[in-house]
């Protein structure tokens, strides 16, 4: 049965690409890279109408999300040459844009509603008038169920995508989450120490913005890139991005690179955001259920949305998925996480400023892997100008590299001396 399910849901996530694809009447311009020129929003009557401007003929796919309410626009891997102004929002239905890339072969927008939309018509139009190409999309307000339909011209849009479900959550975590590989301390070392690498965020999801302008997802992979050079040079070690670059990934599939890696360590990298600008300070997180304080749980939770933020249905999954997934974790991996970070907590606060409260506990999605060892660092506030100002320093940088290193070096010492006794 896991099987199946496996399956099924491999066919849902390629299905809307091949249907869109097949629907294409320009193979020879969806060769071609468009690029997105402009963005434009505006209200006619009853209507939010959306307007993007491309160098190209593009393929598409409009669909709807619910909870919260969002309109989803897949195109392929373009790229975005827009004007030096923001980006429309709170225009008729619309509240929020973000665009970026999803995965590889796959751009993606995501626009955040006001409330339930219908799609009403969605069409490419070939230039004229001295337009280029333009991508259209026209919603309205609804308080039912969209209906499902085909754009009048080209491409393929749908109200929401189809919903697979496992017939108890005992399956459903069996699918999703196949059992354990080995325990870190159960083996012998073979060949270098692997070690995969997280950074958070990347593509459609921007995660925090900081106090000017700096976007999370770009310092997660830049201090990730230095941790990365640090532990190959040494020689010990064979490391693993998650991501190399700014692509959006989802937090299931950050936990399978690092177990499909066989990955005795995993380590995802952030920085925070708060309302009170004046906190600065570095912080380490390991798994719980129940938070250390109501900050972490708080952190948690709006980390745990990256995935609604680029615009995929969490809706059908069993809040008894997590409860499983926690009581089936290998209580020997957790403890090698504590473990871990005490060391990473104990290097870092040589080197950097770090909360007073610095080892915290949360039930981060990415650090739910069942076997292998997972620490979260959050490597301060880009709310904060001084942290921001920080991280922004290539030195400052390869100063935290360096205290992580040691750190890591350090956690797998203890495990090879466990191995000669």
């Amino acid at each position: 049965m896991p099987r199946f399910i496996s399956f099924f849901r491999l066919l849902f996530l390629i299905l809307p690409a091949v249907l869109v694809f097949a629907a294409a009447p320009h193979p020879a311009a969806a060769a071609a890279q468009a690029v997105v020129t402009d963005v434009r929003v505006g209200e006619h009557g009853v209507i939010t109408r959306c307007v993007f401007d491309l160098t190209n003929w593009v393929a598409f796919n409009v669909f709807t999300l619910s909870d919260p309410e969002r309109v989803v626009i897949d195109l392929p891997e373009v790229g975005w040459r827009l004007p030096g102004r923001p980006l429309p929002s709170r225009t008729g239905l619309l509240k929020t844009l973000r665009y970026g890339l999803f995965k590889p072969g796959i751009s993606r927008v995501v626009m955040d509603v006001n409330g339930p939309a219908a799609i009403t018509r969605a069409f490419l139009v070939a230039p004229s008038a001295g337009y280029g190409y333009r991508l259209v999309v026209d919603l309205v307000e609804t308080g039912g169920e969209v209906k499902q339909g085909n754009s009048p011209a080209t491409g393929l849009w749908q109200a929401s995508p189809p919903r697979f479900s496992a017939a108890s959550p005992e399956r459903m975590a069996a699918a999703l989450f196949p059992p354990p590989l080995r325990k870190p301390m159960a083996r012998k070392r073979q060949r270098k120490w692997v070690v995969a690498i997280d950074p958070g965020h990347g593509g459609v999801d921007p995660g925090t913005i900081g106090a000017n302008g700096m976007y999370e997802k770009h310092i997660t992979l830049a201090v990730a890139r230095e941790i990365k050079n640090r532990l190959e040079n040494s020689g010990r070690f064979r490391v693993v991005l998650t991501r190399k670059r700014d692509i959006f990934i989802r937090l299931r599939d950050r936990v399978a690179i690092a177990r499909d890696a066989g990955a005795d360590l995993f380590m995802s990298i952030h920085a925070d955001s708060i309302k009170n600008k004046n906190i600065r300070g570095l912080s380490v997180y390991t798994l719980s259920e129940k938070a250390s304080d109501r900050e972490a749980a708080e952190l948690a939770e709006q980390e745990n949305k990256a995935d609604l933020i680029a615009g995929i249905d969490l809706s059908n999954e069993s809040p008894e998925v997590t409860n499983i997934l926690i009581d089936l974790a290998q209580r020997e991996t957790m403890n090698q996480s504590v473990r871990f970070a005490s060391l990473l907590v104990g290097e870092l606060k040589r080197q950097t400023r770090i909360l007073r409260n610095s080892h915290r506990f949360a039930g981060f999605a990415v650090l739910k892997a069942l076997d292998v060892p997972s620490v979260l660092i959050e490597m301060g506030f880009l709310s904060n100008r001084q942290d921001e100002r920080a991280l922004r320093s290539k030195a400052y940088r390869a100063k935290l590299a360096s205290s992580i290193g040691r750190a890591i070096e350090g956690y797998f010492a203890q495990i090879e001396e466990a191995y000669r006794k």
